[in-house]
């Protein structure tokens, strides 16, 4: 129970309460400011329908609820670690590099045991004594910095009054459940708790990857499956085996009792129709893993599911749709593709760029898009709409980025689409997609959510506070721009630099703060840690209206041991304070953003911070994972990946959340009902609006 409202307070910044209100002595009172004054502290605070709530429970029971809530919103914010540094007194007196390499050595030569193992025909600098792990306590960290002034400019997030847990469970699981866009790794996780605990189900879950979690508990029941591919019952034994239900990483397949084997092949049978089984051989491998489990042999009654396995071992033939479009389209019959894709119009339009450019008539192309538009997913037409409105502007190159953020960039050699053709594409979306919005009554959109980017999916972006799509922009307030990362070890010495490079304008000029460069006009490094056995931060500064470089690019790379997801904790974040703010390197109520680092990459990049003409700085999310090198990744020798990438993404036009709003305006007008975005639901809001934020922007995406 107590994960599940970890959950929802995480997740909807709700506090589900089940104890009815009593008569109290007032000690319920006084426990609730006592937690109010706490929470400010991490920069939450309780709305005034929370309070009142609070205030009429039993103290002791205001107590305990107290504890987890915030614990709760420590973790979120990254507050439940004691943040130490290397330099004791960052940001200030952190030597320079030169100086600092000096004073180790002389440190290790006055040192009769660490001078005998200086060799300076091969010495290590890194191996010197005291270098690399914290020289101070967590206590002496205290002792050397002041309080922290709270300024009116701190964050302060709001929890709101949740109804019972049961309700706030259900209402986040039918809203997982139900999104039209793919779900990161950590929501398919909370999907399956939640699936275990709620009772109902939602009528429709359009995602293949949450349905193959619903489906894990339906199998564990014994109920009916949910399923209408092969590759839903392959996805599903992978969910099962504790493997990945995405299908981008191997699985090694479990046993499965008698009534599960019986289960799946009966489900593969009621699907295995001969037009679904050329979809066998792109999971050829995985179809023969599982038929070594589920022994179809053994169970004659189902004959269709032997064919998937015969499929796989090549003793039956199945062509799929995508070999015979590549076929007719390599033949130069374009027509044929054509007539074959519209049997699956989600299909047409993802390759509708491809048609346009074969040479024939783009006039019967558009007339195929416009009736195939009618029977695509929502999520499916968004995201050609954005495709086709970069198709104007030439890119500085093509990225790509797979479900794990991990992300390429090519040159874009593509041949150039007329204008007049890409305008009709994208009238034929714009009118499908307003067709199936619903009626907002009376729109409200907060400013700051206008450039909110859609989220078309979610598999790149680990939940955490202050999160949004990739490609969204939001403006940077205050003085000062701290990064921070924090990372534990699992089994091995590990060692993440947190490093910025610097870019002028126009992507040039480059300048780097980290290990190799402590400090510069306008930004502070808080000092290198190579092992992380019980936990390391490390911290940079950046003082905005100094700087120099007009773009600014955090990484975080892996110098050596585990990866990101390996390491048993590892998350990014940044701050922003006023210059009068002093306080210690960490502080809860200044961090804007907060995320575990989790991609299959060496190298994460974020975001990026852009200063503008006039002069304001914004955040782009970015999300990326550079491949890297197996080790000893630095700043300095990925700066040209890192830029080319970066700068695809920033000059990328991303849908956003504007788009959507004029829509809406378009289709509806001042009624009874309220619709409001943005990014937290403000307290005078009428009973009932339909509300919102980034945390459930993904319920905005039509069907």
């Amino acid at each position: 129970m107590d994960t599940l409202e970890s959950l929802v307070i995480a997740r909807r910044l709700r506090v589900p309460i089940d104890a009815p209100a009593a008569p109290t002595s007032g000690w319920g009172e006084v426990a609730a400011r006592q937690l109010d004054a706490a929470l400010l502290s991490v920069g939450f605070k309780c709305s005034a329908a929370l309070l009142e709530r609070l205030a009429g429970l039993p103290g002791e029971t205001v107590v305990d609820l107290g504890v987890r809530v915030l614990a709760a919103v420590r973790h979120l914010v990254g507050d439940h670690i004691q943040h130490n540094v290397y330099f004791v007194e960052f940001p200030k007196n952190v030597p320079d590099n030169v100086e600092f390499w000096v004073g180790l050595l002389r440190q290790a030569m006055l040192d009769p045991v660490a001078a005998a193992s200086v060799q300076p025909a091969t010495l290590n600098l890194l191996a010197l004594p005291g270098y690399g792990r914290y020289q101070h306590t967590y206590a002496d960290l205290l002792a050397a910095h002041a309080e922290l002034i709270p300024l009116a400019g701190d964050r302060v997030t709001v929890l709101e009054l949740g109804a019972s847990l049961e309700a706030e469970a259900r209402e986040l699981y039918f809203s997982l459940a139900g999104s039209e866009v793919p779900l990161s790794a950590e929501d398919l996780v909370a999907l399956r708790s939640l699936a275990a605990f709620c009772a109902e189900e939602p009528e429709r879950i359009p995602m293949r990857e949450s349905r193959a979690v619903v489906n894990e508990v339906r199998l564990a029941a014994g109920r009916p499956l949910l399923v209408d591919t092969v590759t839903d019952v392959l996805r599903l034994a992978c969910g099962c085996s504790g493997g990945d239900v995405t299908l981008a990483t191997p699985t090694r397949f479990r046993s499965f009792s008698r009534s599960e084997r019986r289960a799946l092949l009966r489900a593969l049978d009621a699907v295995a129709s001969p037009a679904k089984l050329g979809d066998v051989s792109k999971h050829r491998e995985r179809w023969k893993r599982l038929g070594e489990r589920l022994h179809p042999g053994e169970h004659p009654q189902f004959p269709r599911a032997a064919h998937v396995f015969e499929v796989a071992r090549g003793v039956r033939q199945a062509r799929g749709l995508d070999s015979r479009v590549e076929a007719a389209l390599s033949a130069g019959r374009t027509g044929e593709a054509v007539e074959l894709l519209e049997k699956t119009p989600g299909a047409l339009l993802r390759r509708l760029d491809h048609l346009l450019r074969t040479g024939t008539s783009a006039s019967a192309v558009l007339e195929a898009a416009e009736k195939a538009a009618a029977g695509a997913s929502g999520r499916v037409l968004l995201s050609l709409r954005e495709h086709l409105q970069n198709r104007f502007t030439p890119a500085a190159g093509r990225v790509f980025a797979n479900r794990h953020g991990r992300a390429w960039t090519t040159a874009d050699t593509r041949s150039p689409i007329e204008e007049n053709v890409v305008s009709r594409a994208v009238a034929i979306l714009d009118e499908e997609i307003t067709r199936r919005l619903p009626d907002p009554g009376t729109l409200i959109v907060a400013p700051e959510a206008l450039d909110i980017a859609l989220p078309l999916s979610g598999k790149a972006v680990a939940p955490g506070l202050g999160m949004l799509p990739r490609g969204s922009l939001s403006a940077v307030d205050g003085e000062l721009l701290r990064f921070f990362v924090h990372w534990r070890q699992a089994e091995r010495r590990t060692d993440y630099d947190l490093s910025a490079l610097m870019l002028d304008a126009s992507y040039g000029n480059p300048q780097h703060i980290s290990w190799t460069s402590y400090h510069n006009a306008f930004a502070e490094y808080s000092g290198d840690l190579v092992d992380a056995a019980d936990g390391a931060s490390e911290f940079i500064d950046i003082r905005l209206a100094q700087a120099k470089r007009s773009i600014i690019i955090p990484q975080v790379n892996v110098y050596a041991g585990e990866a990101f997801d390996e390491a048993a904790e590892a998350f990014f974040g940044y701050m922003t304070r006023d210059a009068e703010q002093e306080g210690m390197p960490f502080e809860p109520r200044t961090v804007r953003m907060k995320s575990d680092l989790r991609g299959a990459g060496r190298v994460a990049l974020p975001l990026v911070f852009l200063r503008g003409d006039d002069g304001a700085w914004r955040v782009k999310w970015l999300h990326l994972y550079l491949k890297g090198h197996p080790g000893f990744n630095q700043v300095e020798g990925n700066r040209v990946t890192a830029s080319l990438l970066v700068r695809s993404i920033v000059e990328r036009d991303h849908l956003r959340v504007r788009y959507l709003a004029d829509l809406l305006r378009r289709k509806g007008s001042p009624g009874e009902h309220t619709t409001y975005i943005g990014l937290q639901a403000p307290a005078d809001l009428p009973e009932g609006a339909r509300v919102y934020t980034p945390g459930t922007l993904h319920e905005l995406i039509p069907a």
